[in-house]
Formats: structure tokens, C-alpha cells, sequence
């Protein structure tokens, strides 16, 4: 601080040279003012032999004198012109010869442009801390689309590409075009009642938000906060298809999914329907051939199953066999026992001839009658109790053999592949069935099942 009180006597007081007092302002303003933004129209530029720039920038109210010098302005990519609006970062300086405060300026860009990149920068890192960049956010995009909602300007070229391309690569999903203006003060509010619109809808499951490529002016709305956080809260999955490749705007980032293009875009909603039908022909081939091993498979099981199960009558004709050999056996020990008789009733002859044993004979020849009828009653009656087995054989046989069930008037159910069905949650409505009865088949189709 300065304290410019006058003192009393000459001695008392600080005298200050024009160059000193100069000097002394030029160190406050360099030391204790840091560098600052400044934005203004240029006026009386001035590019002497040296390389420096001389210029005022100066707004509708005040004006001021500012200097650039060859090391710095040197890396400024354009020309600036009389009248034209700048953007500077510069230290507050003085310039000692004529008294007079200056701006020193080290970077210059052109104040539209300038603006809008440092906007788009400062909303970037704010809404990236915020969390809307984050990848866990993201929703995936649906793998075939119902129903595809493009929000876009309903003239320009970025429509008819999208259309062009949907249309090529899957032409039977219905799209709808949601009109909004892609430029202008009216284009952000637009976009954001446009996303409103398609989450309320209720018909789409994905959403198309571009237009074509243009100054960073032209995309200005796709930057908006608004549109950000409307893209954030959609809950419809977005694709952000703004400008060309290398136009970037924050829609991109906020998006669940940037495509470089709008072309590009629909490329990406959809897939090649082309590619689809080859992949279905390849499955179905696949699916042919299995079923076909997998019949042939059952087929072998079914006759090997076959082949194992015997028929009732074959049981039958086995136990008649039987019985059969038993009778024969039954009659060659009848005829040996009497063959055994008669050969001794030979001897017993021959015998009684020699020594005339009439009562003898006649006694024997009771016995034999009483063997001979005890034989008899035993022949008939080992017959009787072997026809008795046999016929009780025979009943249980039948008993217990599927076609005696089938005569009862019931029935056995086969589903399409042959397996016998059990419960009725084995058939389905349509199913077909076969019924096996008693006499014949009968195939039917399933209407209801009841459990």
C-alpha cells in the first residue's frame, strides 16, 4: 500500500520518478494479478518488421491495449482480423514509457468457437464425475429388435441412410421416425420431449438419436445438458449417431452405444437378416441330421426290445411242447410197465404149465386184473391232475398277457415316438397318439390334458 498522506517537512517525504512509479505499478499489477481470460472484438492491429502483434481488444463499453510477441503468437493456428471476436489468456502488465496499463497475451483462439470448446469441456468433466459416462450404465442393445425408434431430423441425409441400411439388412422390422429439428435453439428442447415420447410409447425396444456432420455450432445440441441427462434417465437402450467419425459430442459418451456414423448406426441395431437365414439353414441341417440318428438310434432299441419280448403264444406252444413230451413219456412207461407184465405173466405161464398151478393162475390172474385196473384208474388219473396244470398254466398265462387285457377293453397309448405313455404329462395339446385295443389301433391328437 501506498500511503500518499502529505508529511510535514520535505525531509519526510518519499519522492517517486515518472519511470520509478511506472516500474512500481508494473510490479503490483505483474505480481499480484494472475493470468486471466479475456474476450473481445480486435481493433487497430498492428504487425510490425519484428514479429510482435499490436492490437485493442475492446467490447461495447471499454477498451484496452494488448501485446503478443513473436515467441507466442507464433503458435496460433489462424490470422485474426480487424474486428473480429477473440479469446485471450494474458497477465495484466504496464507499459512503462507512456503510463499505460496492458494485456501481454500468451494463447489466443477464436472466441465462438473457443467458448463453446471450453463449455463442452467443463460439462464433460462435470456429468463424467456425476457418473453418467460409466460403463456399468450402459445397457446392452437388444439382439433382434422389435420395434426401432429414430430420432432425427425427417429431412436430412442421416434419415435416409438409417432407413436405407435397416431396410437392407432386416426389411420385416417395423421402424418409426420421430421428427425433431437437429440445429438451432429449438433442436435440444425437441430431443429431450422426443426421448420422453418413445419411453412412454411403450412400442420400441431401441432408439436411433442422430443427425449429419457439421460445425461444432451445428452439433451444438446433441452437447446440451438437457439431452445428456434425458439419454441418462431413458430407459430405452440409445444409440448416439452424431455427425461423422471424427465428430465427438457428449451424446456420445452418455449414449449405450456411439456409432461413428449414422449408417454406422443402424449397421450396428440391427443384424444381417442374410446372415441370419444362413445361420437357420445350418441349424436346421443340423437338427435333420440329429433327429435322424437319434430315429435310427430308436429304431435299433425298438427291435432289440422286440426281440427280447416273447408272445404269449409262444409260452403256450412252449407248455403244450411240454405237456406233449410228458405224455409221451407217460405212454412209453405205461407200455414198458406193460410189456414188464406180460413178461412175467410169461414166466408165470410157463410156470404154471409146469407145474399145473391152476388156483395159482387164477389167483394171479386177479391180481393182475387188480393191477391192471389200479393202473388204470392211476394212468387216467396222473392225466386228469397233468391236463389240470396244464389248463391252470394256460389261464395264468392269459391272465397276465397283454391281450387278455386288451379284450377287457382296455387299451395301451403310444405317443409319436413309440413310448408307451403312463401319465398325462407326457402328451401335450397337438400331440398325436396311437391306441392299441383289443382288435386294431386307432391314432388321435390331443386336445387337453388333464394331470
Amino acid at each position: 500500500m501506498f500511503d500518499f498522506e502529505a508529511p510535514h517537512t520535505t525531509s519526510e517525504r518519499e519522492v517517486f520518478s515518472v519511470s520509478q512509479l511506472n516500474r512500481r505499478a508494473k510490479q503490483l499489477l505483474e505480481t499480484h494479478l494472475p493470468l486471466i481470460w479475456v474476450e473481445g472484438e480486435i481493433s487497430n492491429i498492428a504487425r510490425p518488421s519484428s514479429g510482435h502483434w499490436y492490437f485493442t481488444l475492446k467490447d461495447d463499453r471499454a477498451q484496452v491495449r494488448c501485446a503478443m510477441f513473436k515467441g507466442r503468437n507464433q503458435r496460433v493456428n489462424f490470422a485474426p482480423q480487424q474486428g473480429q471476436q477473440v479469446l485471450i489468456r494474458a497477465r495484466v502488465s504496464l507499459y512503462e514509457n507512456r503510463g499505460e496499463y496492458q494485456l501481454i497475451a500468451e494463447h489466443m483462439e477464436e472466441a465462438g468457437h473457443g467458448a463453446l470448446q471450453r463449455a463442452f469441456d467443463e460439462l464433460k468433466l462435470k456429468l463424467s464425475r456425476e457418473g453418467l459416462f460409466d460403463p456399468a450404465h450402459k445397457r446392452a442393445l437388444p439382439s433382434l429388435p422389435r420395434h426401432i425408434g429414430v430420432i432425427t431430423s425427417p429431412t436430412g441425409a442421416a434419415v435416409r441412410d438409417i432407413l436405407t441400411v435397416l431396410k437392407r439388412r432386416f426389411p420385416s422390422i417395423p421402424v418409426t421416425v420421430i421428427p425433431v429439428p437437429v440445429q438451432g435453439k429449438e433442436a435440444a428442447p425437441a430431443i429431450v420431449r422426443a426421448l420422453a415420447l418413445a419411453n412412454r410409447a411403450g412400442l420400441f425396444d431401441v432408439l436411433i438419436l442422430g443427425r449429419g456432420g457439421g460445425s461444432l455450432e451445428d452439433l451444438w445440441p446433441f452437447n446440451e445438458e438437457a439431452v445428456a441427462r434425458a439419454i441418462f434417465a431413458s430407459e430405452l437402450p440409445v444409440v448416439s449417431a452424431v455427425g461423422h467419425e471424427v465428430d465427438v459430442t457428449i451424446s456420445d459418451f452418455v449414449a449405450d452405444l456411439r456409432a461413428p456414423t449414422p449408417s454406422a448406426a443402424a449397421e450396428l441395431v440391427v443384424p444381417d437378416a442374410s446372415e441370419w437365414q444362413q445361420q437357420f439353414r445350418a441349424y436346421a441341417q443340423r437338427l435333420s441330421h440329429t433327429m435322424s440318428r437319434r430315429l435310427l438310434a430308436e429304431k435299433h432299441h425298438l427291435q432289440h426290445l422286440s426281440k427280447r419280448l416273447r408272445h404269449p403264444g409262444e409260452r403256450l406252444q412252449q407248455q403244450s411242447q411240454r405237456l406233449d413230451g410228458l405224455e409221451l413219456r407217460l405212454g412209453r412207461a405205461i407200455q414198458q410197465q406193460l410189456t414188464r407184465q406180460q413178461h412175467r405173466l410169461q414166466n408165470l405161464t410157463l410156470r404154471h404149465r409146469a407145474h399145473n398151478p391152476a388156483p395159482l393162475v387164477r389167483q394171479w390172474r386177479q391180481r393182475i386184473d387188480q393191477l391192471r385196473t389200479r393202473l388204470d384208474r392211476q394212468m387216467q388219473q396222473q392225466l386228469k391232475t397233468k391236463r389240470q396244470r396244464l389248463s391252470e398254466a394256460g389261464r395264468m398265462l392269459h391272465s397276465v398277457s397283454p391281450l387278455s387285457t386288451l379284450e377287457r377293453g382296455y387299451a395301451i397309448v403310444s405317443d409319436e415316438s413309440g413310448q408307451v405313455v403312463r401319465t398325462a404329462e407326457q402328451l401335450q395339446p397337438g400331440d398325436s397318439m396311437t391306441t392299441r385295443l383289443a382288435k386294431g389301433e386307432v391314432v388321435s391328437r390331443v386336445e387337453k390334458v388333464k394331470p
